[in-house]
């Protein structure tokens, strides 16, 4: 098992000024940090690679579809190619930085809504989207985890059971499937149970807490989650996704709009022996 902390808690582009931040979390013990990549320069991330190399810390990437004109589900093959072409740079970015793999929401886009649940043809749209994607992730040598999201943030895979139902259908070894526990809470009749039934699902793991702030603060029971994880013998990534109000954009997306932390040292500091401590005795 490893121990990762996503930066989106900062930023979704990180520069100089945010290594002090993760040199304390590589303090702290933390294996790795979740790094966003939302296009960019290769040559930024290749530096931004070498530096997280030198501090010890290994990483893996974040990302989603934030705008309508990369929407894989719509009828319009141009705008579908865009799609395929933003991830494409994604890949790209995340290879170069050194990252094991990307994560996040990449089915549909982020907060963008048709009215109704998914149909069939985007089901298949989607199906076609992540082979063109699985083929390049397969190429770069960066795994793809999906990651299904509450009904307030997208409409298209919700639960734990419409992602495997989604990746199993894609069949591509390169599209896979992650469990958050912040969403999990909102969707999952049984969350914990929802791990053994899904397992073939869960190829990464993000620790968020009920509010998106402290983990163990809250009332998540993670201690339930990771006998669970044990139960599948998972032996991945467990890294913590929180959430404040710093950046504007990204606290509308999340729909952040209170601190739920007083400092995040302490989301990272807590959290990260809530992690090692529940870990070691489930």
């Amino acid at each position: 098992m490893k121990i990762g902390f996503n930066l989106l808690l900062w930023t979704i582009n990180v520069e100089d000024r945010h290594l002090p931040i993760i040199e304390d979390l590589k303090k702290t013990g933390y294996d790795g940090v979740e790094v966003p990549v939302f296009g960019g320069d290769a040559a930024q991330f290749q530096a931004l690679g070498r530096r997280l190399s030198d501090m010890g810390l290994e990483r893996t990437a974040v990302s989603a579809l934030t705008s309508t004109d990369v929407n894989p589900l719509v009828p319009d093959p141009a705008i579908r190619a865009k799609a395929v072409d933003f991830m494409k740079g994604v890949l790209d970015g995340c290879a170069a930085l050194g990252a094991s793999r990307v994560v996040g929401p990449m089915h549909s886009v982020l907060g963008h809504f048709s009215g109704s649940g998914a149909t069939e043809d985007e089901r298949k749209r989607c199906v076609e989207f992540h082979h063109q994607v699985g083929d390049h992730a397969k190429s770069v040598g960066v795994i793809v985890n999906l990651e299904a999201l509450n009904r307030f943030e997208c409409y298209f895979a919700n639960t734990m059971a419409d992602l495997q139902a989604h990746v199993e259908r894609v069949n591509h070894p390169f599209i896979r499937g992650m469990y958050d526990t912040f969403h999990v809470n909102i969707e999952e009749k049984d969350p914990i149970g929802a791990i053994a039934r899904h397992a073939k699902a869960i190829d990464h793991v993000h620790i968020s807490e009920n509010d998106r702030g402290t983990p163990g603060r809250g009332h998540i029971d993670f201690a339930a989650v990771f006998k669970a994880l044990k139960g599948i013998q998972y032996d991945g990534w467990l890294t913590i996704e929180a959430f404040g109000r710093g950046l504007v954009e990204l606290a509308a997306a999340t729909k952040v709009w209170r601190d739920f932390f007083p400092d995040p040292k302490q989301v990272y500091q807590e959290g990260f022996t809530v992690i090692r401590d529940g870990w070691a005795k489930a």
